[in-house]
């Protein structure tokens, strides 16, 4: 078997879980790995707040309504799903299958509730936690976002707290302190799990044999 032959059978794609308080970067991390690196996208959630300026439906969100959501709630279509302040927020699963079933890696940018759903529905992710280098660090990037108020960032700032306690859960912690170097510690963690799972896969334990067995017979 070549290396093309190779290369070119279906694989599973695979799945990424991403937390973090509000303001620790994960957005930004996210954004920047999935521009280093091939054939690994956030998957889209549904919501039901309203659909801001430049954002589009189907590619931000899928905004839906709130009788649509909770009958999506109603037929288990969601892998996870949470109340945000007044608005709720849901991973569909059919979308992620079909993505995983295609052989495309799925980031999940969600919260530390949101996690513990996917891990009891699916098994085999790999989770990330994003943190802070500081409190005071985390107070600074909310206020410096500019788009809420002194009631919306306190609030924000008190579920940091709850989120961070939750960080033991999670498989990695990234400190992102130096962008540059958050950055790449993500990028490893996936081509780690990448090749990790190049290794579960029967069409490369067939390749290896063959290598084996060439070498044996040259020797």
């Amino acid at each position: 078997m070549t290396t093309a032959v190779l290369n070119s059978q279906q694989r599973r794609g695979l799945l990424f879980i991403v937390s973090a308080p509000s303001g620790a970067g994960k957005t930004t991390l996210v954004r920047r790995l999935t521009a280093s690196l091939d054939n690994i996208n956030v998957s889209v959630s549904h919501t039901t707040r309203p659909q801001r300026a430049r954002e589009t439906d189907g590619v931000d969100y899928f905004f839906v309504d709130a009788e649509k959501f909770r009958s999506m709630v109603a037929a288990d279509r969601f892998l996870e799903h949470a109340q945000v302040f007044d608005h709720h927020y849901g991973t569909a699963e059919a979308t992620v299958e079909s993505a995983l079933n295609n052989g495309h890696d799925v980031i999940l940018e969600i919260d530390w509730q949101g996690a513990q759903q996917v891990r009891r529905r699916i098994s085999d992710t790999i989770s990330i936690f994003i943190a802070p280098p500081s409190y005071d660090s985390l107070v600074q990037r909310l206020h410096d976002r500019g788009r809420e108020d002194e009631q919306t960032i306190a609030r924000r700032l008190a579920e940091a707290v709850d989120e961070l306690s939750h960080y033991h859960e999670y498989d990695y912690l990234i400190i992102n302190d130096d962008l540059e170097q958050a950055v790449a510690d993500l990028c490893t963690i996936v081509t780690a799990a990448r090749l990790r799972s190049e290794c579960r896969r029967p069409a490369l334990d067939e390749f290896i044999q063959g290598l084996i067995a060439q070498a044996r017979q040259i020797q």
